[in-house]
């Protein structure tokens, strides 16, 4: 059995401005970076093993995709189709890790000892509705993307405080989803330029030879938390005791 236990101790909080949410999620990453580390290396691992049971290669579609002249259909790759359903549950799986991550940035940020076992307090607490709230973003983000690619810039904002309310608030998926979208609506040229300037960040790595990506990727993560922290104020410290 298990149960949480809260307590309050000091901690930042920025502004509701831009950039002081962007400033203060800088200060977050650059203590619990080593852990976005681990969470993109297990989603880099998973991914490899998944292309390897599918027999899908990435590498070689970009390959044929450069020499087609334009004359490629993506979806005749092989094994995409297989690649796709398995990362897609993958990626769902792994939805808890990156709440774990925002669990421990507040411990960084309330000055509370980390744990490793910290990222992965997402599969010991509200896990199914982390799951279900990971669908459901999923679905969303994906109707805007299918719209054309801009739509998803103007959609992400909405999404931006599910995980932390899923996390410190222990909501259901459909309160976090609701919450997140009402704070955002009246708060929305903050929410899209905090959104716009920390995805930037997140896939700059992508410029240092693809493999960067690991370094900033998990940012986003942290600018989750930190527009919580703006806009509903620092959460108290979950602690995690097993009886």
């Amino acid at each position: 059995m298990s149960e949480f236990n809260e307590f309050d101790q000091q901690g930042s909080v920025p502004n509701r401005d831009t950039g002081s949410i962007i400033s203060h999620a800088f200060e977050m990453y650059k203590g619990v970076f080593g852990y976005g580390i681990v969470a993109m290396i297990i989603y880099l691992v998973g991914g490899y093993i998944i292309q390897t049971l599918t027999g899908f290669n990435s590498a070689s579609m970009m390959e044929e995709m450069r020499s087609s002249g334009g004359d490629f259909s993506y979806w005749n790759a092989p094994g995409l189709p297989m690649y796709m359903t398995f990362s897609g549950i993958f990626g769902i799986l792994l939805a808890p890790l990156y709440v774990g991550l925002i669990y421990i940035v507040n411990k960084f940020n309330t000055k509370s000892q980390i744990e490793f076992s910290d990222l992965f307090i997402g599969y010991r607490q509200n896990f199914v509705n982390i799951l279900i709230y990971s669908i459901l973003s999923g679905i969303i983000s994906s109707v805007a993307a299918a719209l054309c690619f801009f739509p998803l810039i103007f959609v992400y904002p909405f999404l931006l405080l599910g995980y932390p309310i899923l996390l410190f608030e222990n909501a259901s998926a459909t309160e976090a989803l609701g919450k997140s979208f009402n704070i955002a609506k009246e708060n929305y040229a903050v929410f899209l330029l905090v959104t716009l300037l920390g995805g930037i960040i997140s896939f700059a790595g992508i410029l240092l030879c693809g493999i960067g990506i690991i370094l900033t990727a998990p940012f986003m993560m942290v600018v989750m938390y930190s527009a919580y922290c703006a806009f509903l104020g620092k959460p108290r410290q979950i602690m995690y005791k097993q009886q």
